[in-house]
């Protein structure tokens, strides 16, 4: 799927999170409309008529995306372990009045599946999170049991092939190579990031866990190797960045060695 600068909203207003707001839109979008379709309940639909989503942002933290979604009408559940940064999402949504939209849940990816409701989310997003669970096969099997039938998952995860250039082009070689040969992309025990992942692994762990991938798309092609002092300089320099990760996030070579990785799945629906 192409991205392209006419996808964005208000949301997208950096090149680090464009990508990610132009494939979110066009989901809610698409299935917002078929959601009213099935089931026109004027107690469901939103101010233009189409249906409000339930989202579950796993890892949500203090709301940076559920508080935006929310503002678009839509139902959304943080799961978030952290106690202090459930705290701060709860002190946001009351700031923007939005207390009823999100709801704040207290647990570990992992157990997702025993939290809530199979089948209850019509999109899940789940972004920087696997690379630092324990088990991130079992943590999106729960995430898939939770999803809907024909609803979503958006995963954002860090990529094993922009940590190893990043590397060696430090000249840092030997770090490098530990990143390139070891079995889950780590540096070794103390590295904070549990897992780094590639295009064919991550789809592979996608589709091993029941969810079919549809879109491959790279975050932050360039962004993070690009001076301060380019961005701040004038002639638009920002929007032209953030047209060039648009035009390059779906685009191969350069989409597998963006910092990270997102992948919209879906949940197939049984006959």
């Amino acid at each position: 799927m192409e991205v392209s600068v006419s996808t964005a909203s208000k949301h997208q207003q950096t090149s680090r999170n464009a990508v990610v707001w132009a494939v979110l839109n066009r989901e809610i979008e698409r299935q917002s409309a078929l959601l009213t379709q099935a089931d026109p309940d004027p107690s469901r639909q939103l101010a233009s008529g189409l249906r409000k989503l339930r989202i579950v942002d796993v890892g949500g933290g203090s709301g940076g995306i559920a508080v935006p979604l929310a503002e678009l009408g839509h139902e959304v559940t943080v799961v978030d372990p952290s106690a202090n940064a459930l705290a701060a999402l709860r002190q946001r949504t009351a700031d923007a009045g939005l207390e009823g939209s999100v709801a704040a849940v207290q647990a570990d990816t992992e157990e997702l599946s025993d939290t809530l409701e199979t089948g209850s989310a019509d999109l899940v997003l789940c972004h920087s999170v696997l690379e630092h669970v324990d088990h991130p096969q079992r943590a999106l099997e729960s995430i898939a049991d939770v999803v809907a039938e024909g609803g979503a998952v958006s995963l954002l995860v860090a990529n094993r092939a922009a940590a190893v250039f990043a590397k060696a082009l430090g000249g840092q070689f030997q770090s490098a190579l530990n990143l390139l040969y070891d079995v889950e992309g780590r540096l070794g025990e103390s590295d904070t990031v549990a897992h780094r992942f590639e295009t064919h692994t991550l789809t592979a762990l996608v589709n091993g866990c029941g969810l079919a991938t549809e879109h491959v798309h790279g975050v932050q092609v360039v962004s993070d190797l690009i001076p301060g002092s380019v961005l701040e300089s004038e002639g638009g320099s920002k929007e032209a960045l953030r047209e060039f990760e648009l035009a390059t996030a779906a685009r191969i070579p350069f989409r597998d060695l963006a910092a990270q990785l997102h992948v919209l799945a879906r949940k197939p629906r049984t006959l």
